[in-house]
């Protein structure tokens, strides 16, 4: 079942991360670095996702695994383990999936030599908290979205009564008091709403989502200078200081497996040496967004008539996926763009790009991993948000900050081309002010991850908080 040793040094944590590329990459970042301050660490994964774990367990051997297998669910295929598999609907059953566990885990942590003084779970995981109250210990939540969304979504579940599908919302009493667009609102939020026939999963969904801010801490990828009068909203509402950020966790480690897509890093990378500071786009909308054929041609001709260089990861679709109606890169374009675009077919070493300094701009879906990397790296980000946090991001980046620009919003809106085209040729001049602000933004990151800096004594005072758990009840 589990790689087990007793180790008595430092205090013993439970990490549970979310199987989804995008939640875990940030939790095993975090996993890394606590189990580098004297933290004695468990992971609980299932056999799918293990090789996930190679470069972290290969960083420092001492972290343990509890191996669990996969519950059964009639809502996922025999031997899908990760929502890559599933696509963003996939999350209410995988999440009631993983809910089996919870006996499992209780018993793991009854035969222990030495259990764990917290659960570190994912957000998405909000139940652990309630098996965290039955073994007594304490329950940290890890959020892989912003402060923003966390205090948005617990403001939006808290008053599902006031939300009419269709309007508009107003959060006056949230900082800036910020308005969205019903499309605009977290997706679980608004598929919740929109429900016909109440999905008793996603109401267990939900009660579960709500169970984060009741949490004995909670953890973010951000950093003060980003996100602050968030973080201290949240920290008010629940009454407790433990709200810690620690961002952006890729710029501390640990190491990461490389795709295996045929464009190696390398030949991108010796691209852009041979381009001039801050001239480049960079194009990719995450590991899970297909384009419909009218949005790739649109998309394409707009690159093509902005006169910018370019690169663009594009996601390889199948012979299904075409035939039903997602698009893929239209013939000739690449070879007209020869010298001028970069395409990338499959896995691109993102942080990678963004941080090279021919790159000064990022057309993206804003997904908060791609958003703290954009920030992590001074890049503007010209944004398309669609769906789940993406619009909330957007207004962080846009309104609140003034370090990216909205070229396009929705899932399947198909932009002009030529405005598509202006857009990016205007933001990627040199003198734009959120070029500006983007860069402040980076510097301001640096600083948040260096000894003295916000996140590095956050993540101080979080181990040192985990440390005073052992051999005491919550």
């Amino acid at each position: 079942m589990e790689k087990t040793t007793c180790s008595k040094n430092g205090a013993h944590v439970l990490v549970f991360p979310y199987p989804a590329q995008g939640h875990m990459l940030p939790l095993l970042d975090l996993t890394y670095q606590l189990s580098l301050r004297n933290l004695s660490i468990t992971i609980l994964i299932t056999p799918g996702n293990l090789p996930i774990l190679t470069p972290l367990l290969t960083a420092n051997p001492s972290i343990q695994t509890l191996i669990l297998p996969f519950p059964n669910s009639p809502l996922i295929p025999p031997g899908v383990e990760n929502i890559k598999d599933l696509g963003d609907r996939g999350n209410i059953p995988m999440a009631s999936a993983l809910r089996k566990l919870e006996e499992p885990i209780i018993q793991w942590f009854e035969s222990h030599c030495d259990p764990p003084v917290a659960i570190l779970s994912d957000f998405f995981l909000g139940w652990t908290h309630n098996t965290a109250s039955k073994l007594n210990i304490a329950r940290v939540g890890f959020y892989t979205s912003g402060a923003i969304l966390a205090v948005i979504l617990d403001h939006l579940w808290e008053d599902l009564e006031a939300l009419k599908p269709g309007f508009d919302v107003k959060l006056q009493d949230l900082p800036g008091s910020p308005c969205l667009g019903w499309e605009e609102l977290p997706s679980l939020v608004r598929l919740y709403k929109e429900q016909d026939v109440p999905d008793p999963s996603f109401e267990v969904f939900k009660d579960s989502t709500m169970a984060n801010t009741l949490s004995w801490a909670v953890v973010f990828n951000s950093f003060v200078a980003l996100e602050g009068e968030f973080l201290n909203y949240l920290s008010e509402k629940m009454g407790n200081p433990r709200v810690y950020s620690v961002g952006p966790l890729h710029l501390l480690g640990p190491p990461k497996k490389l795709g295996d897509g045929p464009i190696s890093g390398d030949d991108v990378l010796s691209w852009l040496d041979e381009c001039e500071d801050g001239s480049v786009l960079y194009v990719c909308f995450g590991s899970q967004k297909f384009f419909k054929k009218a949005q790739m041609e649109a998309l394409a001709t707009g690159l093509e008539r902005s006169g910018v260089k370019f690169v663009w990861a594009v996601k390889q679709v199948t012979a299904q996926q075409l035939a039903d109606g997602f698009g893929s890169v239209p013939e000739g374009f690449e070879e007209r763009l020869a010298g001028r675009g970069f395409v990338i077919n499959g896995w691109a070493p993102q942080t990678a790009i963004l941080s090279h300094r021919a790159v000064g701009g990022f057309l993206s879906h804003c997904g908060w991993n791609s958003t703290i990397e954009a920030v992590a790296s001074g890049v503007m980000i010209l944004c398309w948000p669609m769906e789940a946090d993406q619009y909330v991001d957007d207004m962080l980046m846009v309104d609140y900050k003034k370090a990216a620009v909205p070229v396009c919003k929705g899932n399947y809106t198909v932009p002009d081309p030529d405005e598509l085209a202006r857009k990016i040729t205007e933001s990627m001049s040199r003198d734009v002010v959120e070029r500006i602000k983007a860069k402040e933004l980076r510097d301001k990151a640096v600083e948040a991850v260096k000894v003295g800096g916000s996140s590095n004594k956050d993540l101080d005072l979080l181990v040192q908080e985990l440390a005073k758990l052992k051999g005491h009840n919550v």
